[in-house]
């Protein structure tokens, strides 16, 4: 998402390292949500967590993320699909 940390000197410098080889950058032009999969991801957790949804404190919605990510973990097509990485 071309944040500003993925440019630090210490990120760099691990991209550099041995360690750093598994890993390739590829920046996106700013301001591009529609192009960063994981925001996908973000907005359907919003959707099904947070949005028109009434918590009654910061437990339960601790709860909705884990159901969300128990979800998530179980149905691997779903999130591919919805992502955009799958038809």
């Amino acid at each position: 998402d071309n944040a500003r940390i993925h440019h630090a000197r210490m990120v760099q410098a691990f991209l550099q390292s041995e360690e750093g080889d598994a890993f390739h950058f590829i920046f996106l032009p700013p301001y591009s949500p529609h192009l960063n999969s994981i925001e996908r991801l973000w907005k359907w957790l919003k959707d099904e967590v947070i949005a028109n949804v009434l918590h009654k404190d910061q437990k339960d919605i601790a709860q909705s993320i884990t159901r969300f990510e128990q979800h998530v973990l179980q149905h691997p097509d779903e999130v591919l699909r919805r992502i955009g990485c799958a038809a």
